[in-house]
């Protein structure tokens, strides 16, 4: 029986979702990967069963999308903290009864020098922040919230190399000298020099998988006993989800 007409949707703009999409073309299945920024597709090789889209979708435009492109199966590879689109992607996808399937980074257990939270809300109404020198490694969007904190602890941010990164940035109140912009990865030699660099004493970050460089941040934080703080990820229930892009491949031959 041979493969039916139409596409895989792949919600993409992670590492993971490249060799995602690099294995779904090589089991002869046709892929479009949907991204938000020009940058984000040239994670993507050059091959004829993968196309790439860029664009920001709300629900009408996911739900015509589906339709235009003749959707089979959607496999969610977004970021672990876009949980707006994976919400309304589930939507869509429930509405027109198209399978789906989450990849979600494998979470990474941790030991000393580790605190866990649950929210961003947790640890802005905690006093975990007083009078730290503290290196926040959470991503533009989330630095606003830190802003009457400003006052409070010496606080520093690490940025990707963007316009919109550094304009939000120093809205929220960090100066040019507390600003690093660096596209990971970023190893760790230089990821140990730049806490020592500023002498900081209290590191937090968003618990994105060894992907996101939360793996390396735990080693470092572990080696120079600096206490880091992990946001854990916004609990959201997906009808299916994996770890494993051979599962995803029997996803794809089962509904394509």
């Amino acid at each position: 029986m041979g493969q039916k007409v139409g596409k895989i949707w792949l919600v993409g703009g992670t590492g993971e979702s490249r060799n995602i999409a690099k294995a779904i073309a090589d089991d002869n299945f046709h892929c479009i990967v949907t991204v938000t920024t020009t940058n984000a597709k040239t994670l993507y090789p050059i091959n004829p069963k993968i196309a790439v889209k860029i664009g920001k979708l709300d629900s009408a435009n996911i739900y015509h999308f589906c339709h235009q492109e003749k959707i089979l199966a959607i496999v969610d590879a977004s970021h672990p903290y876009a949980v707006k689109i994976s919400q309304q992607v589930m939507q869509i996808a429930q509405q027109q009864s198209i399978p789906y399937l989450r990849y979600e980074r494998p979470f990474l257990t941790h030991k000393n020098q580790v605190i866990e939270l649950d929210s961003f809300d947790s640890l802005i109404q905690g006093d975990f922040l007083l009078n730290k020198r503290v290196l926040l490694t959470v991503g533009y969007q989330a630095l606003s919230l830190f802003k009457q904190w400003q006052n409070k602890a010496i606080l520093y941010g690490r940025i990707l190399p963007r316009i919109q990164s550094l304009q939000v940035a120093l809205k929220a109140g960090f100066t040019e000298e507390r600003l690093i912009a660096l596209r990971p990865p970023i190893k760790i030699d230089l990821e140990k020099a730049l806490w020592q660099q500023w002498k900081i004493n209290l590191v937090v970050s968003k618990a994105s998988g060894k992907q996101g460089g939360e793996y390396l941040k735990a080693i470092v934080a572990e080696q120079l006993k600096i206490p880091l703080i992990i946001i854990k990820r916004p609990p959201i229930v997906y009808p299916q989800q994996t770890d494993k892009i051979s599962d995803i491949i029997n996803f794809c031959r089962q509904y394509c």
